[in-house]
């Protein structure tokens, strides 16, 4: 048989959320990007060339020409 191994899983480093990259601030002005309206608000929409595309859901907006 081969040989079990149980207990602990070794810890794998992950990065890091980078949610501070969506927003902008101009002046008093905050600005953020497009959230996702299936997921609501904290998802935000990658931008894509010519389109926008949510990584939870797959909801996608295609731009116009």
């Amino acid at each position: 048989m081969a040989e079990d191994k149980k207990g602990k899983k070794p810890h794998k480093n992950k990065p890091t959320s980078k949610k501070y990259a969506h927003y902008k601030i101009s002046g008093d002005k905050l600005s953020k990007d497009r959230n996702c309206p299936r997921c609501g608000a904290g998802v935000f929409l990658a931008q894509h060339a010519g389109r926008l595309h949510c990584g939870k859901c797959g909801y996608t907006e295609f731009s116009k020409k």
